[in-house]
């Protein structure tokens, strides 16, 4: 049984055996489905932010708590993802129902500092003292570093975990520092004095993540088979959805396009977010975004593909520019039919996060040989070698960093068209790379999970 809000729950746990003989444990509880099954995240009224989701997520702590303590072999080590997960840490720190949990080494990775799941200590239905009533929490560990009256649980798990880690090394270093937007620069959203203590204590590690490479994927595919695949999928998403008119939009974009494939596909995949988008739709001095400066200096020369979707002020921003440029596909949604195949027939990827723990998008587009024009920031400065497997852009201010990121753009477009054979090189070799999972995981058992350093 599971205490949670001072009355005791059943949870289901399910083991899940994989073929490489890998054991995962399911928790199910109607709580976790409590706004529909398969759904991770609730959308707040902004004067109750994460209040939901922190509810099935400090239940879940508990749950995996009360699992393990049940076992007869305690875990050798606990590693925690994100704030989604951090609650275990306070509990087994002040609640003496897990004392059997103390002595077990405890790992917290940081994969987005944007989300740090901040709830108030106590006075609401979703707080610290409304879920675990009973328990003598000390404020000081617990409590957000600015808003003291609210608990931060990435802040507690920084502050309580053994080890603390990042997706990327250079990540790592830059949430050690305040975030200043005045500079465009991202840093520790308020946790930065933590995470430099943490530094300073040997506890902060950052270790890059991985991609699965598995077998070649054959000829790049046709531009008539990327835009009947691309037609099929807006299709299949007007049906769920026949008043959208972002997919009426790219439809009628796809019928008009030209039969035969334009001298450059750029692409772009990923969430429309502050984190992804907001470089990308940054507009000068004259209103004009980034997005609509490139595609009106190529022209005819060019389809650009936006692959995503997100928040709807950044959907709504998308659409506009989208109805106004006759060689910008936006498609708004994902789908991983989708998207293998246009990082397969894209010639240049478009990735200009403010900042980016570690990124996934420019691993899978290198990994089928499509070169980036990335923000020299967080983990694409760990992926990409400027002018060797890809290319890089720096700003000391937004509009500095918007202005470099349209010039880095059709730089590259111009060395591809004027230089064959240097693009080539640039091409090959960024499919050539290889971040290995193996080798995050032997970097992460190394650094992390071996009790040698303390």
């Amino acid at each position: 049984m599971t205490p949670f809000r001072g009355s005791q729950h059943e949870v289901e746990v399910w083991r899940l055996v994989s073929d490489e003989g890998v054991e995962n444990i399911i928790l199910h509880h109607a709580l976790f489905e409590e706004h529909g099954a398969g759904r991770i995240y609730f959308d707040e009224d902004i004067d109750r932010p994460f209040a939901t989701d922190a509810n099935k997520f400090a239940f879940y702590c508990i749950a995996a708590a009360c699992w393990m303590r049940s076992l007869e072999h305690s875990p050798g080590i606990v590693h925690l993802h994100d704030w989604h997960a951090a609650f275990y840490l306070p509990l087994i720190e002040y609640s003496h129902e897990f004392d059997k949990l103390r002595g077990i080494r405890t790992v917290f990775t940081v994969h987005n500092l944007s989300y740090q799941g901040t709830r108030p200590l106590d006075g609401d239905e979703s707080s610290l003292a409304a879920w675990f009533p009973g328990v003598d929490f000390n404020r000081d560990s617990v409590a957000d570093p600015v808003h003291t009256h609210c608990i931060n649980p990435m802040a507690a798990a920084i502050r309580l975990a053994d080890r603390v880690s990042t997706v990327s090394p250079t990540y790592a270093r830059e949430i050690c520092r305040p975030s200043d937007p005045d500079v465009g620069f991202i840093g520790g959203e308020g946790l930065e004095d933590l995470l430099q203590d943490a530094a300073d204590e040997g506890r902060l590690t950052g270790v890059l993540n991985g991609c699965f490479y598995g077998d070649s994927p054959g000829r790049r595919p046709g531009w008539q088979r990327i835009l009947g695949m691309i037609e099929a999928q807006l299709h299949d998403w007007q049906l769920k959805a026949p008043a959208n008119e972002i997919h009426k939009l790219a439809l009628e974009r796809v019928a008009k396009m030209p039969k035969r494939r334009p001298q450059h596909i750029v692409t772009s995949i990923g969430r429309l977010v502050a984190q992804k988008a907001t470089l990308l739709l940054h507009a000068n001095a004259s209103g004009e975004t980034p997005i609509e400066r490139i595609a009106n200096r190529l022209g005819r020369d060019a389809v650009i593909i936006v692959l995503g979707s997100g928040e709807a002020s950044y959907e709504a921003k998308m659409l506009d520019i989208a109805s106004r440029l006759p060689n910008l596909i936006f498609l708004c949604g994902y789908s991983e039919v989708l998207a293998d195949p246009v990082y397969h027939a894209g010639d240049l990827f478009l990735m200009p996060s403010s900042f980016e723990p570690c990124g996934i998008s420019q691993m899978l587009a290198m990994r089928r040989g499509q070169p980036c024009v990335a923000h020299a920031v967080g983990g694409l400065r760990d992926t990409i070698r400027h002018g060797e497997t890809g290319f890089l852009f720096e700003g000391n201010t937004p509009d500095a960093q918007a202005d470099a990121f349209v010039e880095a753009t059709l730089a590259a477009l111009r060395q591809r068209a004027e230089n064959p054979v240097a693009w080539d090189a640039i091409r090959k070799a960024a499919a050539a790379q290889r971040f290995d999972w193996a080798l995050s995981a032997q970097q992460t058992i190394e650094a992390l999970y071996v009790h040698d350093h303390d």
